[in-house]
C-alpha cells in the first residue's frame, strides 16, 4: 500500500473506532440502561432531566473549547497528541461505566459526561487532518469513506452487544444487566484498539519548535480572536456555516428524538433497535455513494440533495402510522446521514483557508455541537403548544393519548423550518463564492 492510500485508510478508521461509542453508548444502551439500572426506582422524568442535563453538559463543555483546542494544536502542530490524549480520556471513562454499581446514577453522569467529551473532543482534532490525508479535490471520497467506515464498524460491533443482552447465554453470561455492562468494555477495547491504527499510520509535519504549554494556550487564544476575525470577512465560509447550523441542528435533532417520536407513538423497544441497527449498515454504502456523486455533481450539489432527502424523511415521520413506516423511515435516514455529514466536512475543508486547519475545524465542531439546541427544543415547545390548543375539556384516555401523538406529529413537523433555512443560506453561499468552477479531464473528482 502507497503512504498517501495507507494515510487515508489510516485516517478514516479513526471513524471505524470511536463509531462504536456513538452507536452503544450514546444510540443505544446508555439512555435505556440509565433509567433502568443507574436511576432505578426514580420518577422516569427525573431520570429523563438527569440524561438530559449530562448530554446539555457535555455538549456544552466541547462546544465552548473546540476552537481554543483547534487553534492550540495548530500552534504546535500536535493534534494527533490531542486526538490520544481525547481518545484515551474517552476511552478510560467508557470503560469505567462497566463497573459502576446499581442507583450510582451520579457517577454514571459524570463519566458519561468525560467519554463524551473525549469522544467529541477528539473529533476536532481527527477532523483537521483531514487536509493533511487528502487534496482539496478528493476530500468528499475520503471523508464519505470515514463515515462509512464508522457505520460499518459501528454497526458490527453494535450487532454484537445487542446479541449479548439479548442472548446472554450464549456468551456465559448470567442476565442482561452483565451483558450490557461488558459492552461498555467492549466499545472500550475496539474504540482505543483501532485508534492506534490512526495514530501509526497519519504523518504530521512538524512545524517549527515545540511549545510549552503555557505558549499554546497564550497562541489559542490569539489564534481564536484572530479566526473570529477572519470567518467574518470570508462570506462563503460564514454563509456556509450558518446554513450548516441550521440543517445540521436538523439533522442531530432526527437523531437524538427518533427513538423518543418512535416510543410516543407506540412502537416497541425491540422495533427501535432494529431500527438502529437498519440505520448503520444501510449508511456503509450510502455513504459511499454520496462520495461519489459529490465527484460527478460536486460536494455542495450533493448537499442539496441531502437536505432534499431530509425534508422528505420529515413529511414521512409526521404522517407515519405502522410499524413498517418507521422501517421505511429508517432507510430513508440512512440513506442521507452519512452523505450530509461526510460532505459538509469536506466542502468545508475546501472553503478554509491553508495553514490552520485545527483552529477552523474547531469552529465547525462548535457550530455542530451547538445545532443540537434549536431542533430539540422547537420539536418540544410546538409539541407541548399544540397539546395545549388542541386538548378539549375533561378529556377522556382515548382523548388524550390521540391528541398527545398529533402533538407529537406536529413537533417532529416543526423541523422542516430548519431545512428550509438551512437550503436558503446554502443558496445564498453559492452567489457569494466564485462563479466559475471546471473540472480536470478525466477527473470529475478534482476543480481548479
Amino acid at each position: 500500500m502507497s503512504p498517501d492510500k495507507k494515510a487515508k485508510y489510516g485516517w478514516a478508521m479513526y471513524d471505524w473506532a470511536n463509531s462504536a461509542f456513538a452507536t452503544t453508548v450514546m444510540a443505544g444502551f446508555f439512555p435505556v440502561f440509565f433509567k433502568a439500572f443507574w436511576s432505578a426506582g426514580v420518577d422516569v422524568n427525573m431520570s429523563t432531566a438527569r440524561l438530559g442535563l449530562a448530554n446539555a453538559l457535555a455538549g456544552l463543555l466541547v462546544a465552548l473549547s473546540a476552537p481554543v483546542l483547534g487553534a492550540m494544536a495548530d500552534q504546535g502542530s500536535a493534534r494527533k497528541k490531542f486526538l490520544a490524549a481525547f481518545t484515551y480520556l474517552g476511552v478510560l471513562a467508557t470503560l469505567s461505566l462497566a463497573v459502576i454499581a446499581k442507583g450510582r446514577w451520579e457517577m454514571a453522569v459524570a463519566l458519561y459526561v468525560v467519554g463524551s467529551v473525549g469522544f467529541s473532543g477528539g473529533n476536532v482534532f481527527y477532523d483537521a487532518l483531514l487536509p493533511q490525508v487528502a487534496e482539496k479535490g478528493d476530500m468528499g471520497r475520503v471523508s464519505s469513506l470515514g463515515y462509512a467506515l464508522g457505520y460499518l464498524g459501528g454497526g458490527l460491533l453494535f450487532l454484537l452487544n445487542v446479541l449479548m443482552t439479548q442472548h446472554p447465554a450464549w456468551f456465559c453470561l448470567p442476565d442482561a444487566s452483565t451483558a450490557v455492562r461488558l459492552s461498555f468494555a467492549t466499545v472500550a477495547l475496539w474504540w482505543g484498539g483501532f485508534a492506534l491504527i490512526t495514530l501509526h499510520w497519519v504523518p504530521e509535519p512538524r512545524r517549527g519548535n515545540r511549545l510549552p504549554l503555557g505558549a499554546w494556550l497564550t497562541g489559542g487564544f490569539g489564534q481564536l480572536a484572530a479566526t473570529f476575525r477572519k470567518v467574518h470577512t470570508l462570506k462563503p465560509l460564514w454563509f456556509f456555516l450558518l446554513a450548516y447550523w441550521f440543517y445540521i441542528d436538523g439533522v442531530n435533532t432526527i437523531i437524538r428524538m427518533a427513538v423518543d417520536y418512535g416510543l410516543s407513538l407506540g412502537f416497541g423497544v425491540s422495533d427501535l433497535i432494529t431500527a438502529l441497527l437498519i440505520v448503520q449498515f444501510v449508511s456503509f454504502p450510502a455513504a459511499l455513494a454520496f462520495g461519489r456523486i459529490a465527484g460527478h455533481w460536486g460536494e455542495r450539489r450533493a448537499i442539496f440533495l441531502a437536505i432534499g432527502l431530509y425534508t422528505l424523511i420529515t413529511l414521512w415521520g409526521v404522517f407515519m402510522k405502522q410499524q413498517v413506516d418507521f422501517f421505511i423511515l429508517a432507510v430513508m435516514v440512512a440513506l442521507a446521514q452519512g452523505g450530509i455529514q461526510a460532505l459538509s466536512r469536506s466542502y468545508y475543508g475546501r472553503l478554509i483557508p491553508k495553514g490552520s486547519p485545527a483552529q477552523f475545524f474547531g469552529f465547525y465542531d462548535m457550530m455542530g455541537k451547538f445545532a443540537a439546541i434549536i431542533g430539540p427544543a422547537l420539536v418540544g415547545g410546538i409539541g407541548l403548544l399544540a397539546r395545549h390548543l388542541l386538548m378539549p375539556e375533561a378529556p377522556g384516555p382515548a382523548q388524550i393519548e390521540a391528541v398527545s401523538r398529533l402533538a407529537s406529529r406536529c413537533g417532529i413537523g416543526s423541523i422542516l423550518l430548519l431545512f428550509l433555512l438551512g437550503a436558503v443560506l446554502l443558496h445564498l453561499q453559492g452567489r457569494a463564492g466564485p462563479k466559475k468552477q471546471t473540472r480536470r479531464p478525466g477527473n470529475p473528482g478534482r476543480r481548479v
